[in-house]
């Protein structure tokens, strides 16, 4: 990507942010009388604060203009959601905006995402800027992403900046478009935009403060109790001020303070690695919490259980040798496929899914029965239609013990000899062509019908 050229954000008309009941309701009536998909983006203020509500909602659609809403001051946006809410919405990595949208009432039925749009169709760079200058031929700054979005008043800059976030839309949507309907993916994306648009937020973590930066220095359970209580009072106190928890003490006070385990509040206040904005100022509080972690008898364990997952595959050839085997010879496969369709293998399978059907695969390997356990990990049709079948002979490959390499054998082979598991039809025919099947001892049986989740 070239350097910036200010020149093409410099000559931008002036910005204004709607923040009247007047101004929101003629913008909505502008917006509706426009024509053609609508682009929507939102700004919240990542790392300021503890909050991910939207401090800036920008709309912008054909034939009526780009629109700049303050959603702290219009607060109702039922209006807008009514005129839009059956039109296509374009955004750029809507997994990011829809959250906070959604807290606003403004919730989509359709959506088209550039940034998943770019990805899918194989750009080596996905972000905003890339895919504008080389599909539009326009070059955009990128300064104020990372801005503090709740600062009022908004700087004329930054909200060019919004503005020009959803005014290339529609025409990078269209551009995207044919470039997906060019090379054959265009169903691809329509699933891949659907499934993002549906997809349920992940539920909370059981013990989220295991994910200190750092805790790997701590020994022994009392330490992880101080940093656990340490944690918690950080979290109440950054959600009272709506400041992001590491403004206020960062993850390496936390753990500093934790390993030390000071005896007193005047010890903790001298400890030099104790540091941040609220680590004096709010020093009671702190030691509060380090005088429930030092006392307390519900002590956590030295080793996270609560939320169950599967060991790291480099540890798989010794804890379970035959999930190794099929999962190096399937990965292998998908890897090899998602070159040929010219996709992140991320996009085509995501190595969750693949390491889940891997260690536990339906008992009867057969192209159904492997696409049917991938669709209850919520794979999504295309994606069982490219990989069950390629997955399956994968399985078969591995599961004969002659093979010494699986995963090259499976490479090097052009194709599945008949009669093996692999749909003879190829990848993309169809998870339920028919095949003929293996059974992987010692595995559960899961049939289409009784497939795990």
């Amino acid at each position: 990507m070239t350097d910036a050229d200010p020149a093409y954000e410099d000559a931008h008309a002036a910005v204004h942010v709607i923040e009247s009941r007047e101004e929101y309701l003629d913008a909505v009536a502008r917006i509706a009388g426009g024509t053609g998909p609508v682009a929507v983006d939102a700004e919240r203020a990542s790392g300021y604060r503890y909050s991910q509500r939207a401090y800036l909602i920008q709309v912008f659609r054909r034939g009526s203009g780009s629109f700049l809403f303050d959603p702290i001051a219009i607060g109702d946006f039922s209006d807008l959601q009514a005129a839009i809410v059956d039109e296509e919405w374009v955004f750029h990595a809507a997994s990011q905006d829809l959250p906070c949208l959604r807290e606003v009432g403004l919730v989509p039925t359709r959506i088209f995402d550039t940034e998943l749009g770019a990805r899918i169709a194989g750009f080596p760079r996905v972000g905003l800027g890339a895919v504008v200058e080389q599909l539009l031929g326009i070059t955009l700054a990128k300064a104020h992403s990372a801005a503090d979005w709740s600062t009022r008043p908004l700087p004329q800059a930054w909200l060019v900046y919004a503005a020009l976030d959803v005014e290339l839309l529609p025409d990078l949507r269209d551009s995207l478009a044919e470039v997906l309907a060019s090379a054959g993916k265009a169903r691809i994306a329509e699933e891949e935009f659907a499934a993002v648009l549906a997809r349920a937020p992940k539920p909370p973590r059981a013990e989220p403060w295991r994910r200190l930066s750092g805790m790997n220095a701590l020994r022994g359970a009392r330490a992880l109790a101080i940093a656990r209580s340490l944690w918690q009072a950080r979290d109440a106190y950054a959600q009272e001020t709506d400041i992001a928890p590491g403004r206020t003490i960062p993850d390496a006070a936390i753990v500093a303070a934790a390993a030390a385990a000071p005896t007193s509040r005047a010890e903790l206040g001298a400890l030099k690695t104790f540091t941040g904005r609220a680590s004096r100022s709010e020093l009671d509080r702190w030691w509060a919490a380090v005088e429930e972690g030092r006392s307390t008898e519900d002590l956590p364990r030295l080793r996270g259980g609560g939320e169950p997952s599967l060991p790291p595959p480099r540890a798989w050839a010794d804890r379970n040798p035959a999930a190794d085997r099929r999962y190096r010879a399937a990965r292998a496969a998908v890897t090899a496929r998602a070159a040929e369709l010219d996709l992140p293998l991320e996009n085509l399978l995501t190595p969750e899914t693949l390491r889940l059907v891997s260690w536990n695969p339906p008992r009867t390997v057969a192209t159904e029965t492997v696409g049917a356990t991938l669709a209850s990990h919520d794979a999504r049709p295309w994606q069982v239609e490219e990989t069950a079948s390629i997955i399956a002979h994968a399985f078969e490959v591995a599961a004969d013990r002659s093979v010494e390499d699986p995963a090259a054998a499976v490479v090097v082979a052009t194709a599945p000899a008949t009669g093996d598991v692999a749909d003879t039809a190829g990848p993309g025919a169809g998870a339920g062509a028919g095949a003929d099947r293996l059974v992987a001892p010692g595995q559960v049986d899961a049939t289409p019908d009784t497939a795990r989740s």
